[in-house]
């Protein structure tokens, strides 16, 4: 079996639902290892727009099969909400979605603590999109959490899901407004449909490695979200890195083919937390804007900002992309010239590499390198040698300071709007 992953190289928001949707053509199986339905993955096919949380982006493609791996957390409410949005475009998912049942359920008190969490950090809130991705992933470090497949033995599962929620009662009073009752009814009414997506995904790996089936690994979030490479505190709560991919879908290390690293052509943040290259003026607004940024999952608007060589080089020795997808090139169509951060001065030193602690990198100060820019349009250009003369330079400059070629280039939100190197 040959394994081709995709991995979101700075904040997330990279647009990876698109490359994989195009990749999965070829993969058999489209999997997720990790995070939760604090994702969001937008697809455009024949004018029809897929937002994609929890669901593998390989749905979308009517001979993929697609798993929700064991690293992931699930809420099932959500699950079944996205099968809706998919029956509403006739799109048939039938034998081609399933859950580990090793993953953990998200269940609504982890929604609820996640907010009472941000309230408690103030001025430190991380800026979680609330969907309870943290507290769960808190509960099954702390070993009290449920997993999918304990959804099945009901007793067992209130027991566990009463507990929990006293204990939590416990730490936050009234604040906390939960009725564990009203959930446990929930889930009695969604077991039976529950039961026929969830499977031991142990033996379908072990399968597909035996009899050679390629498989395509979407990641969600982003490297500089990693739980224990990105910019801690102000993460997610899982393994979004190449890490993340064995432990939350037990592939053999020994099939990885391909590592692509999925790269906006500016960069973007949603939430709290250090961003060196943002531009809090103008250039942000016009990136903003003419990029369309606000957030699949939260309707947030993303913080905006050159492009940050320092950090994708940092995120590159991480993952060992072994090529990036460089995307919404288009959007840099009207800019006069762009800036590129190709070094970090901290206390006015410059600095070796990317800083390790939240405090360093809140004082970092980016050394630009100024790039000429095309000022022509470029949406939708399916060749590369079709691209304007300075857009190709600018690539060409990615891929020289990174020593990461830059396979595909994204020049719009269709499906086509792709160029294969």
């Amino acid at each position: 079996m040959s394994t081709t992953v995709v991995l979101g190289s700075q904040f997330g928001d990279e647009g990876k639902g698109k490359l994989v949707d195009l990749l999965s053509e070829k993969f058999k199986i489209t999997a997720r290892s990790a995070g939760g339905h604090n994702a969001g993955h937008t697809i455009v096919v024949n004018g029809v727009t897929y937002d994609f949380h929890i669901l593998p982006s390989g749905l979308v493609n009517p001979e993929t099969v697609n798993l929700v791996g064991s690293g992931t957390v699930v809420s099932v409410p959500q699950f079944f909400h996205e099968l809706e949005q998919l029956e509403k475009h006739n799109l048939d998912y039938k034998d081609r979605i399933f859950i580990s049942d090793r993953a953990h359920a998200l269940f609504e008190l982890h929604s609820l603590v996640d907010g009472l969490e941000e309230v408690e950090l103030g001025k430190d809130a991380v800026g979680t999109t609330k969907k309870g991705i943290g507290p769960c992933y808190q509960t099954k470090a702390a070993r009290t959490g449920i997993r999918i497949g304990e959804i099945f033995d009901k007793e067992h599962m209130d027991h566990k899901l009463r507990t929990l929620a006293s204990a939590f009662k416990k730490r936050y009073g009234d604040l906390l407004k939960y009725d564990v009752e009203a959930e446990i009814k929930r889930y009695d009414e969604w077991r039976p449909r529950l039961a026929e997506y969830v499977i031991d995904q142990v033996p379908m790996i072990q399968q597909a490695e035996a009899t050679n089936t390629p498989m395509l690994v979407e990641g969600a979030n982003a490297l500089l979200l990693d739980i224990d490479w990105g910019t801690y505190p102000m993460v997610t709560s899982s393994n979004t890195g190449i890490g993340g991919v064995f432990t939350g879908l037990a592939l053999s290390p020994f099939k990885l083919k391909e590592v692509i690293g999925v790269v906006k052509a500016y960069q973007t943040r949603v939430g709290g937390g250090p961003f060196p290259t943002e531009q809090i003026n103008e250039i942000g607004e016009k990136l903003q804007t003419i990029g369309r940024e606000v957030g699949v999952t939260t309707g947030r608007r993303r913080r905006c900002g050159w492009l940050d060589l320092v950090l994708l080089k940092y995120s590159a020795a991480i993952n060992h992309y072994t090529s990036f997808n460089l995307t919404k090139l288009d959007i840099l169509d009207d800019f006069d010239e762009i800036k590129v951060a190709v070094g970090y001065k901290v206390d006015g030193k410059e600095v070796p590499s990317f800083p390790g602690t939240i405090d360093a990198l809140s004082k970092v100060e980016p050394i630009y390198e100024t790039l000429p820019g095309w000022k022509t349009d470029s949406t939708n250009i399916t060749s590369y040698e079709a691209l304007p003369e300075n857009a190709r330079k600018y690539i060409e400059f990615i891929e020289k300071y990174t020593g990461v070629g830059v396979k595909w280039i994204g020049t719009g939100p269709a499906r086509e709007a792709m160029i294969f190197r």
